[in-house]
């Protein structure tokens, strides 16, 4: 098979394969969302491109035509012996049977200085799988995914919005996001419920704002989150401060207690937390 020619349908008739619903999987049939994903993740002929859940092949074909290597990673018994069979000749493709978030991907990086993601993720994993890949520090440089609509939405969104929240906060710490294109059930087999969206996350040097305590900052910004519509003072009692001492590190953070979490920047959070810090 050229590999230009990579045909989900054909694929999943020829091996007569049976979707799971458990999986979560829904493959892509649409050229131009394959072509706006490879695009979209800048790949090079300089990048190793790891790939989580690469279905039949038809997006891993596209990242072999353009990368200096892609590693698949596959959850599914039924769906190795076809990656094998059509793209198992390419040398600079290989395949990890196994889950993604117990894989060390830190074996599969090595010394490579180029590494991106790719990935059409299963709507159940997504958000432990992106919380797993930003916190454990892997030396990405980008993450390009195709998740849920509503999940890509909370992933990009700004203070005030019912969007945003705890997710978009732990992204935009250690990423910037971009929005790549939607793509709608019809570019799918089966057709999923929901819109998708491709999402570009890209790995900043740094963490986008300093914070002295990066787990106590988190742990803010979940409280905050967890008691959505009452006001930050509601979401803060857990720190087990007294009273007077909570309410002068807001006083020194410059932020009104009464406020919700939703209306905080990431950098107010960061400034909070280490006022709470500094007089616990």
């Amino acid at each position: 098979m050229d590999i230009k020619d990579y045909k989900t349908q054909e694929l999943v008739k020829k091996y007569n394969f049976k979707f799971s619903k458990s999986l979560g999987q829904n493959f892509l049939i649409d050229d131009s969302v394959l072509n706006d994903i490879v695009d979209g993740a800048d790949v090079q002929e300089d990048d190793l491109v790891i790939e989580i859940g690469p279905g039949v092949g038809s997006l891993t074909a596209q990242l072999i035509d353009k990368a200096k290597k892609v590693v698949s990673i596959e959850l599914d018994n039924d769906l190795i012996p076809i990656l094998e069979t059509e793209l198992g000749q390419y040398e600079n493709f290989s395949l990890i049977h196994n889950d993604a978030l117990k894989v060390d991907f830190n074996e599969i990086i090595g010394e490579e200085n180029s590494v991106k993601l790719v990935a059409n993720l299963p709507y159940y994993v997504t958000t432990p799988i992106i919380v797993r890949l930003l916190k454990e520090g892997y030396k990405f440089k980008s993450l390009t995914i195709m998740i849920q609509k509503e999940v890509a939405e909370r992933i990009d969104a700004e203070p005030n919005c019912k969007e945003y929240g705890s997710l978009s906060l732990l992204v935009q710490y250690y990423c910037n996001t971009r929005i790549i294109r939607t793509v709608t059930p019809s570019c799918f087999i089966p057709r999923p419920k929901v819109d998708s969206i491709v999402i570009r996350l890209d790995r900043l040097d740094e963490p986008k704002v300093k914070v002295k305590d990066e787990n106590l900052m988190f742990e803010i910004i979940r409280n905050a989150f967890n008691m959505r519509r009452k006001t930050l003072w509601n979401g803060t009692k857990f720190i087990g401060m007294p009273k007077e001492k909570l309410l002068e590190a807001y006083e020194k953070a410059g932020i009104d207690p009464k406020r919700r979490g939703e209306t905080l920047s990431l950098q107010e959070f960061a400034t909070l937390s280490d006022c709470v810090s500094e007089l616990r």
